[in-house]
């Protein structure tokens, strides 16, 4: 019994430092942030999704993860933000990962996901 309460205490302490590696940005500072054209957004929810409706101006993950150094900024301290599903979906990370291995130190989680941004009813642009 010890050993499985270890266990589960360990599991509860990685995955609260894993969903704090990347701060969150809120739906209006990421908003903000386009109107301003100062960000680059990642989608990681899928080709599917991504055509169905995606934040304007994000880049399709799937698509692009082997060429996504290509499609991000050369100022490697500009705003990256990556957002999956909502808040119970990890994906995002893979992108925002990514992100910081090729050295951006700006990067952000959209922890609302697509589904927060749909129900905010914030912009959606179709994907091809």
């Amino acid at each position: 019994m010890k050993k499985l309460l270890t266990l589960l205490a360990t599991a509860c302490l990685s995955a609260s430092a894993y969903a704090g590696q990347f701060p969150d940005i809120s739906i209006d500072e990421l908003k903000s942030a386009l109107d301003g054209k100062k960000v680059t957004v990642i989608d990681v929810n899928g080709p599917q999704s991504y055509k169905s409706g995606h934040i304007p101006g994000a880049i399709d993950y799937s698509a692009h993860k082997s060429d996504i150094a290509k499609l991000l900024p050369t100022d490697k301290g500009a705003l990256v933000v990556a957002y999956c599903g909502g808040p119970t979906c990890g994906a995002y990370a893979v992108a925002a990962k990514a992100a910081q291995a090729l050295g951006y130190t700006n990067v952000k989680h959209l922890a609302a996901g697509i589904s927060g941004w749909k129900a905010a009813k914030a912009p959606l642009e179709p994907g091809s």
